[in-house]
């Protein structure tokens, strides 16, 4: 596996895997993170899988060798790795499905999205959920999953002026983005609907629902089921 390495601060690397987002370095994502899950140096304190990178969190302390920088020798230790990674496979994604309700009071801005793209409310929702999403990282809040794999059809630019407030489990749009917001933030993006499921929980072991390749396909539920389902 070609790699390429640049510092983020003293304590972390970031191990590029490819220049554009492309189904192989999904894969190169996913195969490193595995061998860095069955490998976990004593030096790493975490890793953070993106789009086309992996972002590795060491402890410089762990790392002195003949006054050789600790951002040298990681990089030399991963470069090895990557050497060794022809043995691994791409891990089996999970496919999750999240039922949303859609429009109203849970999706304010359904309409907006509806008449941006010259559609019915309706066209909108069976778009949406016809699609298989890939997980591509989880960032910007706890357990936020930013999501490949949408039609162009329903592409909508972010809000002029973001939400100061923006409920949980809110399902929305982002140019050629969708996602959902595990927690109540701050965000801008066009509100369609909403989940009963909570995909962060921070009492668990693994508080995060959805993990980067898993995919996830949505299907639609009306309020009654919503409230049932919340219940």
């Amino acid at each position: 596996m070609e790699v390429s390495f640049s510092p983020l601060g003293d304590t972390a690397v970031v191990i590029e895997v490819a220049d554009a987002i492309t189904p192989k370095a999904k894969s190169d994502v996913q195969i490193l993170s595995a061998c860095l899950d069955l490998n976990s140096p004593e030096w790493m304190l975490e890793y953070v899988p993106a789009y086309t990178s992996v972002t590795v969190f060491y402890d410089p302390l762990k790392i002195t060798r003949n006054n050789t920088l600790p951002y040298e020798i990681v990089c030399k230790e991963i470069r090895k790795m990557c050497n060794t990674l022809k043995g691994y496979e791409d891990p089996v994604s999970r496919t999750i499905k999240i039922p949303v309700c859609y429009g109203g009071t849970f999706g304010p801005d359904l309409d907006f999205v509806a008449k941006h793209n010259g559609l019915s409310n309706q066209d909108v929702i069976d778009i949406h959920t016809s699609g298989e999403y890939t997980v591509y990282m989880i960032g910007f809040a706890p357990g936020f999953p930013f999501l490949g794999g949408m039609s162009e059809r329903i592409a909508t630019p972010r809000r002029e002026s973001p939400r100061l407030s923006i409920p949980e489990r809110s399902v929305g749009i982002a140019g050629m983005q969708t996602g959902v917001y595990p927690i109540e933030t701050p965000g801008g993006w066009q509100l369609i609907g909403r989940t009963p499921i909570r995909l962060f929980q921070a009492e668990n072991k693994i508080p995060s629902l959805l993990r980067a390749g898993d995919n996830v396909v949505f299907f639609s539920i009306n309020q009654k089921e919503y409230l049932n389902w919340k219940e």
